[in-house]
């Protein structure tokens, strides 16, 4: 076999440089995923009730204002109760995502607390996440609408609990004497304990304000009182005649201010600043009032009273009447229960109350006794007055009601006495002959009628009727006369006459009548008589 006849051999081509231009894409490509795998974070779900201002591709998720994640989609849950959102979170997130963290809603706000979320106006709703610090890690949480309370600040913060039906809300402020010192952070129902759970926060300095006898009480902004106490207004700030809010303080300025607070300390919130003030006296003594009298206007909360100083207050009315069915109630005087609180009077926080109930015990012996009289004449508002009665029956000390002392009363009459009096006079007044003396009235109305009758024919009579004329001429006539004697007028010119010469006749016979005066006998024998004449022949 020649070599003419060998098949031709087939050389490998060689690999062509065209392909290194897809190979260094490829190559290219792999690490821009690559890249972009390693600067995402994980993929999280968001669970909300509704999706408002929330869009996919749009909605981010920040953290102090810095963007950690981004709303991929936005669906329903299977059973349509709530929505779902897919959250692509950004790199080194992981941290962040503990089982206690924390997701809520960011969009413009109008609350007690002001206006809110005024960035989002145009930019938008977004996600605020706050991390929690467990060591598990989750990939599920529960978005809320509004921020979680506050758990840390420069402050101090309190427990506060309330009976259902307490108007008080995230955001409200919390005052001492006027002074806003404080808000509610978080405000929760309980619904085992039946019971509102309420937390505050008290900014510093006004954290020393708070102690072990504080009271706190609900603030209405601006209320009305009328009781037997009398008028009585109130008038808060204007945030707090807006939205309510909370007050606190000592309500007795002589009782001691008592010792500091740490954080999470529980208070309980009372209606209002009295029910605040009762419940500083923990030392009380109870005692039955039986009453003979109604007890219409007396109230529970009416102040127990001696001489005019509040030494308690009225606590149920009536108190266990009519427990033994209603036969009990026929003759029975009505229970009325009342609390005495000596720390009232001593505005100590301890007191020896067995030594208390030995002097009450003595008082009692002594005359001591209660009555209801009325303190608010408009409302017919009552109160209780403890007084000492003279001559009073003597009284059993250890006579009890339900195991309750018994406090022993009189009627101080007062308002219940003026209505038995009244009582008693309409009484006399239904019981008189109204009959037999409307006839003799009548009768004497019919004989008045008969002299007047005959008193206005009197007056018809002509001459009558020409007496005033005649009297007024002769007055007139009178009056006439009467100027004939005026000066210058005829008269008075004659008297004057008259008595100048009676005037002339006086002066001329008054050396006469001097010379009666000297000598009586002077009109028959000379004043001075003459000497005898001597004959001539004798001289």
């Amino acid at each position: 076999m020649n070599q003419a006849d060998s098949p031709p051999s087939h050389r490998r081509p060689r690999l062509s440089s065209v392909w290194l231009i897809p190979l260094m894409a490829a190559l290219i490509g792999l690490w821009l995923v690559f890249s972009y795998l390693s600067s995402q974070g994980p993929v999280i779900t968001l669970e909300l009730e509704d999706a408002e201002g929330i869009n996919a591709g749009k909605t981010a998720v920040k953290m102090r204002n810095v963007q950690v994640g981004v709303v991929e989609s936005v669906s329903l849950s299977e059973d349509l109760s709530h929505t779902l959102l897919s959250v692509q979170m950004q790199a080194d997130t992981e941290r962040m995502l503990n089982s206690d963290t924390q997701f809520w809603v960011v969009k413009p706000r109008v609350g007690r607390e002001g206006v809110s979320g005024l960035s989002t106006v145009l930019s938008g709703a977004y996600i605020e996440l706050l991390p929690g610090n467990s060591s598990k890690k989750a990939k599920t949480f529960t978005v809320e609408n509004s921020p979680p309370p506050e758990k840390t600040g420069d402050g101090l913060f309190l427990k506060l609990i309330s009976e259902p039906g307490t108007n008080i809300n995230n955001g409200d402020p919390v005052s001492f004497r006027s002074l806003k010192v404080g808000r509610v952070v978080d405000t929760t129902f309980d619904p085992d304990a039946e019971l509102f759970r309420h937390r505050l926060f008290i900014e510093k300095p006004y954290d020393v304000l708070v102690s072990d006898s504080s009271r706190f009480w609900k603030v209405s902004g601006i209320g009305f009182q009328l009781d037997a106490r009398g008028f009585q207004a109130q008038l808060s700030s204007l945030e707090a005649l807006l939205g309510g809010g909370i007050s606190f303080s000592v309500p007795d300025p002589n009782m001691s201010t008592g010792a500091p607070v740490e954080d999470d300390h529980q208070f309980v919130l009372h209606d209002n600043q009295e029910s605040a003030r009762r419940a500083l006296y923990t030392q009380t003594l109870d005692y039955v009032l039986l009453v003979e009298r109604s007890v219409r206007g007396l109230q529970a909360g009416a102040p127990v009273e001696y001489r005019g100083i509040r030494i308690g207050t009225v606590e149920q009315v009536p108190w266990a009447f009519g427990a033994e069915g209603p036969n009990a109630m026929t003759d029975s005087p009505i229970p009325v229960l009342i609390r005495l609180e000596p720390q009232r009077v001593t505005h100590q926080s301890a007191i020896a109350l067995p030594s208390w109930e030995s002097e009450i015990r003595q008082m009692v012996e002594n005359g001591l006794r209660a009555s209801l009289k009325a303190g608010n004449l408009l409302t017919g508002s009552l109160f209780v007055d403890l007084e000492f009665h003279k001559n009073v029956t003597a009284t059993d000390t250890t006579l009890t009601y339900r195991s309750v002392p018994v406090l022993p009363s009189v009627d101080s009459g007062g308002l219940s006495k003026l209505e038995d009096q009244l009582h008693a006079l309409l009484k006399t007044l239904n019981g008189l002959p109204m009959q037999d003396m409307a006839n003799n009235l009548n009768s004497n109305l019919k004989h008045l009628s008969g002299v007047t009758g005959r008193i206005e024919n009197l007056l018809d009579d002509p001459a009558l009727n020409a007496l005033p004329q005649q009297i007024s001429d002769n007055l007139n006539a009178l009056e006439n006369t009467l100027q004939g004697w005026q000066a210058g007028g005829d008269g008075y010119r004659e008297l004057q006459g008259t008595l100048q010469k009676l005037n002339r006749l006086l002066d001329d016979a008054e050396p006469l009548l001097d010379t009666l005066n000297e000598q009586p006998n002077a009109l028959i024998f000379q004043r001075h008589p003459a000497t005898d004449t001597q004959p001539r022949g004798a001289q």
